[in-house]
């Protein structure tokens, strides 16, 4: 289960030259098994949120607990042990240039656990095919467009079958048949597993049916925190507006 209690985030502003709050007061729990939609406009904090509960950014104020593990206070092994349990996909995929698509995949296989070679090799397969890109083992990230990196980063995320999975726009740049069949793949795969899946998309459409609960996040607060139906009746204009696509309107 993963828990926020009044989460406060602060980041350097390069511009100004100080901090300033990214996230502030952000508070709701989602359970084991749940498929989470983090939506909002751009620059609302969600990677932000993202990067906090995985330990790669501080906790300033409030909490972020993951199965009872205090991600803040977490001493630097209890962080690593918690990381093998996340996998993770970055908006801007995070793949490395230099090694092939096979050896991306491969590296939380690798780096987390001790597989044979074959072993490396048959999950390697199967994630590709997952994703719709067999005989790409050999494939290096500058050859593949932006949606079959989106693909390849999808695909090492799940490859270890973690339970957290917290997946940052996997379908941006998609065609429609394929970003529905990815969409497809982490509802199948989370209800299959039993995993906890936060998702950040702004393809709604195919994004919130997939979806057991919504936060709708502006500005670094969260305005709403509920299943998607309520989302889609809420008084709440804002939210009103960002989850029916409304293109006027207060956000």
């Amino acid at each position: 289960m993963i828990r926020l209690d009044s989460l406060g985030v602060r980041l350097v502003d390069r511009r100004r030259g100080d901090r300033r709050w990214v996230l502030r007061d952000i508070t709701i729990a989602v359970p084991r098994g749940c498929i989470y939609g983090l939506i909002g406009p751009g620059a609302a904090g969600k990677s932000v949120l993202l990067k906090t509960l995985a330990g790669l950014l501080p906790v300033e104020e409030g909490l972020a607990e993951i199965d009872g593990v205090n991600v803040g206070e977490a001493a630097a092994l209890e962080l690593e042990v918690l990381r093998r349990r996340i996998g993770m996909a970055f908006q801007n995929n995070a793949l490395f240039d230099h090694l092939t698509v096979s050896e991306n995949i491969a590296f939380p296989l690798r780096r987390l656990f001790t597989p044979t070679d074959d072993e490396v090799r048959e999950k390697v397969a199967e994630r590709l095919a997952s994703v719709t890109l067999p005989g790409y083992e050999e494939r290096l990230p500058p050859g593949l467009s932006g949606g079959q990196k989106k693909r390849v980063a999808f695909a090492r995320a799940t490859i270890t079958q973690p339970p957290l999975l917290l997946l940052d726009e996997p379908a941006a740049g998609l065609d429609p048949v394929t970003s529905q069949r990815l969409f497809d793949l982490v509802k199948r795969e989370v209800k299959a597993s039993g995993a906890t899946c936060i998702l950040v998309s702004s393809d709604l459409d195919r994004l919130l049916p997939i979806c057991d609960s919504v936060g709708v996040l502006v500005h670094g607060s969260m305005l709403f925190d509920g299943t998607v139906e309520d989302a889609k009746r809420s008084s709440d204009e804002r939210v009103y507006q960002f989850v029916h696509g409304l293109p006027d309107g207060p956000l």
